[in-house]
């Protein structure tokens, strides 16, 4: 079946808003049937629903009665869908793929967040807490103050985004309080290959966002960059 990397602009822009957060309400049945097309096997039924079939996975969709897929269910049956049915052909070099670093002053977590699904998974869960040393000032130990030692807890997460692509950082915070600048500065320094691949950085407030929904942002901006390239001749 047909990766999502044959799309053309109108088709991703109907694939990316499949996975919005929150969902959307706009979908046109005639774009959704179009993607499927483009994507797998699509049949339609006597009922006038559609009956997709793409690597081995099969999804049932109810037309609706306006020119909009407007239940949440439906849409959800299609997110799942596409997720499901999402496969990483032999051969393909994980620099096909693109990146997320969601990173703070606890912990750094990885996904894989290609453009096209939500098929992500977490690489590296990174506890800031086992790399956290007391600074010798007694004035910062009176103070409870704990400073990462950036070597110990960057160096791991460097190591782990060694074979991506387009990396995006997501973090809190600016300046010296944001662990997301600290860790470009220090990338730049130590990986420049690797920093080089750093495509963009955004501050998000992470604490309330679920994982899917940082991941809905990241391909976002991904779309959005993907979209702002000329087309390929």
């Amino acid at each position: 079946m047909n990766s999502t990397k044959t799309l053309n602009r109108s088709q991703l822009r109907t694939y990316n808003a499949i996975f919005q957060h929150p969902i959307s309400h706009n979908l046109e049945w005639r774009s959704v049937r179009a993607l499927l097309n483009q994507l797998g096997e699509v049949a339609e039924e006597s009922n006038g629903h559609l009956k997709a079939t793409r690597n081995g996975q099969t999804l049932i969709l109810h037309k609706p009665h306006t020119k909009d897929i407007a239940e949440d269910r439906d849409v959800m049956a299609l997110r799942h869908f596409l997720e499901q049915s999402e496969t990483i052909l032999p051969g393909t070099d994980a620099n096909d793929a693109y990146w997320l670093l969601v990173i703070d002053h606890h912990e750094a977590r990885i996904f894989r967040s290609e453009i096209h699904g939500a098929h992500a998974g977490r690489i590296l869960p990174h506890s800031a807490k086992e790399y956290f040393h007391h600074a010798r000032d007694s004035e910062e130990i009176s103070r409870g103050k704990e400073k990462p030692d950036p070597n110990s807890f960057f160096e791991p997460v460097a190591k782990a985004l060694q074979p991506a692509g387009q990396i995006l950082i997501f973090g809190t915070g600016t300046g010296a309080s944001s662990e997301m600048e600290q860790f470009i500065m220090w990338a730049k320094a130590h990986h420049p290959d690797m920093a080089g691949r750093i495509i963009g950085s955004l501050v998000v407030d992470e604490q309330h966002l679920t994982e899917d929904q940082l991941l809905a942002k990241a391909r976002d901006f991904y779309a959005n960059a993907a979209l702002s390239q000329p087309p390929k001749s």
